[in-house]
C-alpha cells in the first residue's frame, strides 16, 4: 500500500509540474515585459496571484484560513514555517492585498526561466558570500522604501527531515524587522507536506486536498523595539509551531 501511495505522489507531482510548466511559459512573454519597470512590478504581482489562484484550481487545492488576522497596512516582514513549495505558491493567493517579494536562496537563478521570474521580482541571498549579502539587505531596505512587504522562510529551506518539525530559525528576518521598523505577520503552514513533498523525495506524499494556513496576528513595531533579537526569534517560532504541535502532537 505504501509503495502504491508513493507511485500515485510521484505522478501527481509529475502532474503539478506540467500545469506549473504550462503557466509559467503562457506568462512568461507577459512577465518578460512587465519586470523591465517598477510600475509594471506592482502589475506583476497581481500576475502572480492569478498564476497562484490557476495552480489551485487546476491542482485541486482547496486553502482552509484555520485562522485569518486582520493585517495592519504594508509594508511588514511575513514569515512562515517551509514544507513545500506550496508555501510559495500558494501565498500569493493566500495574502494578495498587499504586494510583497521573496527573499530566497540565490541559487535558483541557475535555472533560466525561474532566474527571470525570481531575480525580476524578488531578492536572492547569498548567505555565504558577505559582500552580495550585505547588498541583499540594501536592496530588502530598498523594496520596503518603495512599499513592498517582504516574506522570508527563516528555517532557511524546506528541513530534510521530520516534516513538519521546525529546525531553529536564522536570524536575517528579524534583523530586517528591527532595522526597517516595520511589523511581522508570521504564518504557519501545517500539511503542505502531505500535499507536495520536496520533489527530491520521488516517492513522497503528494495528492490534492486542503490547504491549512494560520495567519496570525502581526507583531507591531512596539513589541519588536521591546524584545531582544533572540526573543523575537522565539516568539515568532513559537507563534508558527503552536498550530503545527497541536495537529501533530507527536511533535511535542
Amino acid at each position: 500500500m505504501a509503495k502504491l501511495r508513493g507511485i500515485f505522489g510521484l505522478l501527481w507531482k509529475i502532474y503539478v509540474g506540467i500545469i506549473f510548466v504550462i503557466f509559467a511559459l503562457a506568462l512568461y512573454p507577459f512577465f518578460l515585459i512587465l519586470l523591465t519597470s517598477e510600475k509594471g512590478k506592482k502589475v506583476s504581482f497581481r500576475l502572480f496571484v492569478f498564476w497562484s489562484w490557476m495552480m489551485r484550481i487546476f491542482c485541486f487545492y482547496h486553502v482552509k484560513k484555520v485562522e485569518n488576522a486582520e493585517l495592519p497596512e504594508g509594508p511588514y516582514i511575513i514569515v512562515a514555517n517551509h514544507t513545500s513549495y506550496l508555501d510559495i505558491f500558494f501565498m500569493y493567493s493566500i495574502l494578495p492585498n498587499h504586494p510583497f517579494l521573496f527573499l530566497g536562496k540565490g541559487e535558483i537563478l541557475n535555472y533560466p526561466i525561474l532566474k527571470t521570474y525570481f531575480k525580476g521580482l524578488n531578492i536572492p541571498v547569498h548567505r555565504k558570500d558577505r559582500a552580495k549579502a550585505a547588498q541583499s539587505f540594501n536592496q530588502a531596505k530598498k523594496a520596503v522604501r518603495q512599499g513592498w512587504s517582504l516574506v522570508i522562510f527563516p528555517e532557511g529551506g524546506i528541513p530534510d527531515d521530520d516534516n513538519p518539525k521546525m529546525i531553529p530559525f536564522k536570524g536575517g528576518a528579524f534583523r530586517l524587522a528591527k532595522a526597517l521598523q516595520i511589523p511581522i505577520v508570521p504564518v504557519t503552514f501545517t500539511n503542505h507536506y502531505k500535499l507536495f513533498s520536496d520533489p527530491e523525495f520521488l516517492l513522497g506524499p503528494a495528492r490534492p486536498g486542503i490547504s491549512r494556513v494560520h495567519v496570525h496576528p502581526a507583531i507591531e513595531v512596539e513589541k519588536i523595539d521591546s524584545l531582544s533579537l533572540t526573543e523575537l526569534m522565539d516568539e515568532c517560532f513559537n507563534t508558527i509551531n503552536r498550530p503545527i504541535l497541536e495537529e501533530h502532537p507527536h511533535l511535542r
